[in-house]
């Protein structure tokens, strides 16, 4: 049973307890002598160590992935805590999962039908079908509450797609009706499937990472391919509708540079795009603050976005 999380840990402090091996990297030394550097995570947060000694053989008892025991002791490497690390063996008795997922603190079961409500309120009958059609797979929806919407960035944990997606469809429904020429329609069923790849591009049963298959082909070809086999036998879609929407998909990371295969090239694409950047810059950067210093004004370095940011001091009571 697991004891002290990462986010508990100090300098100084011996530990003996369980983690996941989030990464396992073997290195040498400049005498050639080899070490072991080692991520150590569970759902508080992760915490870099290293093997200096046995390390062939502690090395061999462990795979990335795995729930490890984790002898050692916890210093401070640069400003940085890491654990210096003197047994590591694998294990699978006295294992909780929930201790090593950090997930969503909403209700997926809420959250999942507020989204069905949205979908339910588009006024195209192909892209309801559609929408249903996904809705009806036991699997997919399973694995779609409980897949994250990245591995570090933003809404990296258990519900995270979820969250994010609900996220997007309402401030999708919002914008909607401000600007005309809009097809409310179709950018409400883009914001619902514009990541549903993640559900496949992310492994997430131990630890959140890519799949060989998200390394490989990445989310937005695996949700391009998700769309077409659910759309193959439904003649009440028509080519332009289904092209339209495979173009959302296709263009929500805004360039290439970024993921997508084409920039956006149509009104709604571009609003889905920029939606969606605020949704998960506005996540990933509420949760960095959160894990700054609560009484600073400032918070650390950003690295990611390359700035710090300023919390404010509180209103002085009048």
């Amino acid at each position: 049973m697991k004891k002290r999380f990462v986010n508990q840990l100090s300098p100084g402090e011996s530990i003996s307890d369980l983690f996941v091996l989030a990464e396992k990297n073997m290195g040498h030394k400049k005498d050639g002598a080899p070490y072991l550097s080692v991520v150590l995570s569970d759902k508080t947060g992760r915490i870099q160590g290293v093997v200096w000694d046995n390390v062939e053989q502690i090395a061999s008892r462990a795979a990335a992935g795995d729930f490890v025991s984790i002898q050692g002791l916890v210093s401070e490497y640069r400003g940085v805590l890491q654990v210096v690390v003197k047994a590591m063996k694998a294990e699978s008795e006295g294992i909780d999962p929930s201790d090593f997922l950090p997930a969503t603190g909403r209700d997926p079961e809420q959250m999942f039908e507020r989204l069905k409500n949205v979908a339910e309120s588009l006024e195209s009958g192909p892209l309801r079908e559609l929408l249903e059609k996904f809705w009806q797979d036991t699997q997919f929806v399973r694995n779609f509450k409980k897949a994250p919407a990245a591995k570090k960035m933003h809404h990296a944990y258990i519900g995270g797609l979820l969250e994010h997606t609900l996220s997007l469809v309402l401030l999708a429904e919002r914008v909607a009706g401000h600007y005309s020429g809009i097809d409310r329609d179709l950018l409400i069923a883009g914001a619902i499937l514009h990541d549903i790849g993640k559900i496949k591009e992310f492994t997430y049963d131990s630890r959140i990472d890519y799949s060989d298959e998200g390394r490989l082909v990445n989310h937005i070809i695996i949700g391009i391919r998700m769309l077409e086999e659910k759309m193959a036998d439904m003649p009440s879609m028509t080519a332009n509708t289904a092209l339209l929407l495979k173009h959302l998909v296709v263009s929500h990371h805004g360039t290439r540079e970024f993921g997508s295969p084409e920039p956006p090239k149509t009104l709604e694409a571009v609003l889905l795009n920029y939606l969606d950047e605020i949704d998960s810059k506005i996540n990933g950067i509420r949760e960095f603050m959160e894990n700054q210093d609560s009484g600073a004004d400032w918070t650390g370095y950003h690295k990611p976005l390359d700035r710090f940011f300023y919390r404010g001091k509180p209103e002085s009571p009048a």
